[in-house]
């Protein structure tokens, strides 16, 4: 099994930059979300952490939701799966390769301008952390 030709199934690839990017506000505001609640918890002593808490909260989001569905809720919401060249869902270890790829290429503004650039121009809409880690995001189902 191997990922649909995006040149005989664009169909698979159709507006997924921009899917992308609505379920990134999605995944943000849930991270933000799920962020607080620790905060809350600590009676607001967590704030003094909120870098590393948030980093770590993004970190176990996308490495959960990816490993047990093959995409973030924002991805589920947005019809969207993550998957290796070969067609198979992510595994653990690849969930939180790329959830890490992904949290540093964001915070280096070149790394995410590059990482865009490769999803907007590339046949197959593939990011740089993508590229790296063999993986691609498409359209969960095809429309008819």
């Amino acid at each position: 099994m191997t990922l649909p030709d995006p040149e005989f199934q664009p169909e698979f690839y159709a507006d997924v930059p921009a899917k992308r990017l609505i379920a990134w506000l999605i995944d943000s505001l849930a991270t933000i979300v799920l962020t607080l609640i620790p905060i809350v918890l600590t009676l607001f002593i967590g704030i003094f952490f909120l870098p590393l808490l948030y980093i770590a909260v993004g970190l176990a989001y996308r490495t959960v939701t990816i490993s047990l569905y093959g995409a973030t809720p924002g991805m589920l919401l947005t019809a969207l799966k993550l998957r290796r060249l070969d067609g198979s869902r992510p595994d653990a270890m690849l969930a939180f390769a790329h959830s890490a790829l992904y949290s540093f290429a964001l915070s280096v503004i070149v790394l995410q301008i590059v990482s865009v650039a490769m999803m907007l121009l590339s046949p197959q809409k593939r990011g740089l952390h993508d590229q790296i880690l063999g993986t691609a995001v498409l359209n969960r189902a095809a429309p008819d």
